[in-house]
């Protein structure tokens, strides 16, 4: 069956507030906001419970990982009342660049997420094989490569940049102990990167970590390094919102090679080259119900003082969600009625405790001002998350869409401010799987997909009673919405054709449409466009921020990778003995440029590739990541694509080449 999954199975995420808030006193409910007009009352957070020492914390973890499906501990939050002071935006300074300019294509208006390139409208940013990249672009003419900074140990995933602070997130390496040793380790050894330090173990031994380095660009031909973090873990996203930034990082410790009395199941981190335990285990929060396997870290830095807040929880988190003024993680678990509370085990709250074993996502909120962080509510919705885009704030409620199981069921659930479920819509296209969705105001689009791909158009004007306006069935099915007006969604994704042998769909070229929405209850596809062949793809379908458009310039960048079948082969024979589609060969790599009105839809403009003839040559070009265009970006009259290998600069209107920027030249 040819048909992808993107099923998260993970463990209940869990609830936090900052310490270092604890000390605020009192004042009484404050209003507060970070410039969406919208703001959040807080008068009260919840304490997390906390662990009262190691050895409670070895325990819990010993339990859940010998089957007891918990290490549930007793839930004695309580609610402390506390004020927070609130955020300020800040604009960028884009020196004499230009006020024309393109920027990361974000989810939220206010809320802007860490990509591989970013500008300001006078410089371009990315990385290339390690290195901070950074290209003074605008005006094009008398245009250069004014550095390439070596990120020393740290393999770069992803940046945000503000002003004359740049920070990056990436991937290192701790290097601890040798092998099967225990005993402790004072210094690290000289090619090692991050942490080494007093009570360091084996278990550890060359375990990944988060890379945070903030470095001043004030001089772009010779970045500092101001500030720089290690996180014992996996880096899963990031926020900016004004001048701060919050990131989530998952550990998850190998502790059964810990030894008694060693605090080696805690992850480590390190600050400006200080080893230490991510937290204390009495530092350490979690709440009833948890199976306690691992550890997230919800932290923020600030960009103008470089500092810090973290808050570390056993628990985990799979997907994200930020407005400007709350972040929400979601776990999904299984929590099997009979083994989910040990014997003995004192819970409060029995309803919630026990959710049974169908599949559940927990979604924790958090309220965020001004680089602190405080726990807010926590609520949970039947089934699993796709991504970001299935989840959404509005109004003070919080929209989510989910499946449950493989082509089960689809649900809408909207849970007020207190994280408790007001509203409902299930059973929403039964046997079949959400492929994308999108949050617009008071409505909601989301697209299913098994055989067809149904578009349903969903009012949640009245959060108590989500209802189906009205759907649309057409072969294929998208993997973003994006959109152009309230009345018109661009959806991007895959043409389909039905399966003669099996209730299911064959993948065909990349499909692009325009749905026009205006008549909730008949919504029309306006425009199609189906590119290329069975194989066509793009980095757009799988990372939104690899998708340009701009409605002004009537502009859309897709970066593609073109597989087509001969005509020949079409007209073979073997094709038509063949019970499956055969894939096409691989063409072209690059972008692809598209003039978007709804008049005439999608009109190519033209393409841009980053491969010679000469690279056409070797074989396998076509896969190699050196070449592939991955992202594209304009200042004024300008469009700029990046791969790895190099920054190309054509004009937007006519595609005519201006300028090549090699890197590592």
């Amino acid at each position: 069956m040819d048909l992808d999954t993107n099923l998260l199975l993970g463990f209940v995420v869990l609830v936090v507030v900052g310490a270092s808030l604890l000390a605020y006193p009192y004042m009484g409910p404050i209003n507060i906001g970070n410039g969406n007009g919208n703001g959040v009352i807080i008068s009260q957070f919840k304490e997390v419970s906390r662990f009262q020492s190691y050895e409670e914390l070895k325990t819990a973890f010993d339990e859940a990982d010998y089957g007891y499906r918990g290490g549930i501990m007793e839930d004695t939050a309580f609610g402390v009342p506390m004020a927070m002071a609130a955020g300020v935006q800040k604009s960028i300074d884009s020196e004499s660049g230009s006020s024309d300019f393109s920027t990361t294509n974000i989810q939220v208006e206010g809320v802007d997420e860490a990509d591989i390139v970013k500008t300001d409208g006078k410089y371009i940013y990315n990385f290339s094989d390690g290195k901070l990249v950074i290209t003074d672009a605008y005006p094009i003419e008398g245009s250069k490569i004014v550095s390439e900074t070596e990120l020393e140990g740290v393999r770069p995933t992803e940046m945000f940049v503000l002003g004359d602070k740049l920070l990056v997130f990436g991937s290192s390496q701790l290097l601890y102990s040798e092998e099967n040793s225990s005993e402790k380790v004072g210094t690290a050894p000289e090619d090692s990167v991050g942490i080494a330090a007093e009570e360091i173990y084996y278990p550890y031994y060359g375990s990944n970590s988060v890379a945070v380095r903030l470095y001043n660009i004030s001089d772009k031909s010779n970045p500092v390094l101001e500030k720089d973090l290690d996180f014992e873990g996996n880096y899963l996203t990031s926020r900016m919102i004004g001048d701060n930034v919050y990131f989530v990082v998952n550990s998850w410790p190998n502790y059964r090679e810990c030894f008694e009395g060693d605090s080696c199941i805690i992850p480590m981190m390190a600050e400006n080259g200080v080893e230490k335990r991510v937290a204390e285990a009495t530092e350490i929060g979690y709440i009833n119900p948890m199976p306690i396997r691992s550890f997230v870290t919800l932290g923020s830095i600030n960009l103008d003082s470089g500092e810090t807040e973290k808050e570390t929880i056993a628990g985990d988190a799979q997907n994200v969600f930020a407005s400007q003024d709350n972040i929400y993680l979601a776990s999904t678990a299984w929590l099997p009625r009979e083994t989910f509370i040990p014997e003995g085990t004192v819970v409060k709250d029995i309803e919630r405790a026990i959710i049974g074993d169908e599949e559940t996502t927990i979604i924790s909120k958090f309220g965020l001002v001004d680089g602190e962080i405080g726990y807010l509510g926590q609520g949970d919705v039947s089934g699993h998350v796709l991504n970001q885009f299935s989840m959404d704030e509005f109004e003070g409620n919080f929209r989510i869409a989910t499946t449950l199981g493989w082509n089960g069921s689809n649900a809408l659930y909207v849970l007020n401010e207190d994280m408790k479920t007001i509203g409902k819509l299930e059973d929403l296209a039964p046997g079949e799987s959400i492929y994308s969705a999108r949050f617009m105001g008071p409505k909601a689009y989301i697209v299913t997909f098994k055989k067809v791909d149904p578009l349903f158009v969903i009012d949640v004007s009245d959060p108590t009673n989500p209802t189906v306006l009205g759907k649309l069935k057409i072969p294929g099915y998208s993997d973003y919405l994006h959109p152009i007006d309230e009345d018109h969604i661009i959806g991007i994704g895959k043409d389909t054709t039905e399966s003669a042998k099996g209730d299911f769909g064959w993948y065909q070229g990349l499909k692009m449409a325009i749905f026009d929405v205006s008549d909730v209850e008949n919504p029309v596809e306006m425009h199609k466009i189906v590119i290329g062949d069975r194989g066509t793809d793009s980095y757009a379908l799988h990372d939104h921020k690899a998708f340009l458009y701009d409605k002004e310039k009537e502009l859309l960048v897709l970066p593609i990778t073109l597989a087509e079948i001969s005509q020949e082969a079409k007209d073979s024979s073997e094709a038509e003995r063949r019970n499956w589609p055969e894939y096409g060969e691989y063409v072209f790599q690059g972008a692809f440029v598209f003039d978007v009105t709804l008049e005439d839809g999608f009109v190519e403009r033209g393409r841009i590739t980053h491969v010679t003839e000469e690279d056409e040559l070797k074989r396998g070009y076509y896969f190699d990541d050196v070449y592939s265009v991955k992202r594209a970006l304009y200042i004024e009259d300008v469009l700029y694509t990046l791969s790895n290998n190099m920054l190309k600069a054509n004009n937007l209107e006519s595609l005519v080449e201006l300028k090549e920027f090699i890197f590592g030249a």
